[in-house]
């Protein structure tokens, strides 16, 4: 039997990189959700989100500022209207920042700006759209994608077992320790949600070509889609990558 689909997707950080690769790859999937909410801090400077969404009629594009309280309730408004009682299925926190930083060269003012960006308004976004996803989360059974799903998008460097795998990891000390406190976060939202039907999990989504380092997101997009479509029960509280493995916390 096949998996009953994602019928609205909620993506933060949609103006690059791994963001806009989700937005376009849910865009031209088939079956496609009925709603692809991409949001960004400057709509009106996102020049290939502005086409994308002029192109597919199911792209919503939003402005977001997960940083920002305000901004946060405001899309959360704009989106219900959108949704209705029918709540959203999927929410990707995407949205992030990278500093490169040693231990020789990190500032107490870098750690917070990171630290914010990246850990604390990931925790302040989901929870504006809790609400949503509970609607969403009354109307199916199971869990995935298909009833409501919380994605945190993490990375490798979030591992501290493989604290010393790549040397790199150690240039990007500030980065590296709030998405492991994001790791904490999913965890934390998996065992607290269970009993509404809400899944969470940590994704890896590859060392990935966007402003913060790496290549071939478009390579790896297909990978990331089949991995979500694929999420139930028994991935709910896991840390993933992009090919569906199990990586070590």
């Amino acid at each position: 039997m096949a998996q009953p689909r994602c019928r609205s997707v909620l993506i933060t950080g949609c103006s690059r990189g791994i963001g806009l690769g989700l937005v376009r790859g849910l865009a031209a999937a088939s079956p496609s959700p009925d709603l692809v909410f991409a949001t960004c801090r400057y709509p009106e400077k996102a020049q290939e989100l502005q086409q994308l969404s002029k192109q597919y009629s199911n792209i919503k594009l939003l402005q977001l500022d997960v940083v920002c309280e305000n901004s946060i309730k405001k899309v959360v408004k704009e989106v219900e209207e959108i949704v209705g009682d029918k709540g959203l299925n999927c929410l990707i926190n995407n949205a992030g920042i990278n500093v490169l930083a040693s231990l020789e060269e990190v500032t107490a003012e870098t750690m917070l700006t990171i630290y914010e960006t990246n850990t604390v308004a990931q925790l302040m976004v989901t929870k504006a759209f809790l609400p949503l996803l509970r609607k969403a989360a009354q109307l199916g059974t199971g869990m995935g994608c298909h009833r409501a799903a919380i994605i945190n998008m993490s990375s490798l460097a979030a591992s501290m077992q493989l604290v010393q795998a790549n040397e790199m990891f150690l240039k990007v000390y500030p980065y590296r320790i709030a998405k492991t406190a994001l790791n904490m976060i999913t965890r934390c939202l998996a065992a607290d949600l269970k009993s509404d039907g809400i899944l969470c999990i940590s994704l890896h989504p590859g060392w990935l070509q966007t402003d913060m380092g790496g290549n071939m997101v478009q390579e790896a997009i297909p990978g990331i889609l089949s991995v979500l479509d694929r999420l139930g029960e028994k991935e709910n509280g896991s840390f993933l990558d992009w090919q569906g493995e199990t990586l070590p916390w």
